[in-house]
């Protein structure tokens, strides 16, 4: 792993930060995301996007 890239990138972030919106967005992404993962883990996977496996016999 590349460390001092990491580290050069977080002090060009804490000297720059991002705007008050491009936060609000990116924990809307986040939100949005975790909320597809709640409603896909209370009421399962739609039966009609689930792929069928092929019973590929020799």
């Amino acid at each position: 792993m590349n460390v001092m890239h990491w580290l050069v990138r977080a002090k060009r972030w804490a000297q720059n930060p991002p705007s008050a919106g491009h936060v609000k967005l990116v924990f809307a992404v986040i939100a949005l995301c975790l909320m597809i993962v709640g409603l896909e883990w209370a009421f399962g996977w739609p039966e009609g996007l689930t792929l069928n496996r092929l019973n590929a016999k020799p």
